[in-house]
């Protein structure tokens, strides 16, 4: 379990750097077609998800592992970033606490990865119950619902449209609403299906729900709001 957190931890790290990167390519970019905003997110989320990094010079953090696999191990606990400010900072405060003692039967680097790893999949097992328990809230609340047209439903228990689902998405929307504002709002949510937004939204939240600890996967889950 320790191995795996410090790869999802490297990989978090790595990603940080580019999720920095697209946000103030964004703002600069403001009027840029909607389909350029989608491509540079996807660029995060295929960072979060690809298990290798690429070291280069030309790198935006040039080393893939910013937390060597056998820091826990190591009589002498460094971190390598690439970058020489951060390394020079970080690390005499790292040596000073976790370095091992010629007494100490324990290796304190140890124990703090393996309480941070017990940690970690602790609150990835909670963001998915939420998850799971939200999905089926949803589902009973619209479960008295009349058809529209083919998957599209309307309820009374709503107070704004959605999609619901992943591989047989439906929308539904208020009961309240006009026949000339359903329309539109219909004709506005199958844009989103068209785009494929009901995928996204699903996998921005898994990913969220494994980088939990990082407030930049939160900052950009919402910046995303597919």
């Amino acid at each position: 379990m320790s191995t795996v957190f410090l790869k999802i931890l490297n990989l978090t790290l790595n990603a940080s750097w580019l999720i920095v990167a697209v946000m103030i390519t964004r703002a600069l970019l403001r009027k840029a077609p909607k389909w350029i905003s989608c491509l540079l997110w996807g660029l995060v989320a295929l960072r979060l998800i690809c298990p290798f990094s690429l070291e280069s010079a030309l790198s935006l953090l040039p080393s893939g592992k910013v937390v060597p696999e056998n820091i826990a191990m190591s009589q002498t606990p460094q971190i390598n970033s690439g970058l020489v400010i951060i390394d020079s900072t970080i690390n005499p405060v790292i040596e000073k606490s976790f370095t091992p003692q010629i007494t100490s039967s324990v290796n304190p680097m140890q124990v703090v990865i393996f309480v941070a790893s017990i940690i970690w999949i602790a609150g990835v097992a909670l963001m998915l119950l939420y998850a799971l328990i939200s999905f089926v809230m949803l589902k009973r609340k619209v479960a008295a619902s009349v058809v529209v047209e083919d998957d599209v439903m309307m309820c009374d228990d709503v107070l704004s449209p959605f999609i619901l689902g992943v591989f047989r998405p439906t929308i539904y929307v208020p009961s309240a609403m006009t026949d000339d504002t359903v329309n539109m709002v219909i004709a506005h949510e199958k844009a989103h299906l068209k785009r494929r937004d009901h995928w996204w939204k699903p996998l921005g939240f898994v990913l969220l729900s494994i980088y939990w600890f990082n407030p930049l996967s939160w900052l950009t889950y919402c910046y995303v709001g597919i």
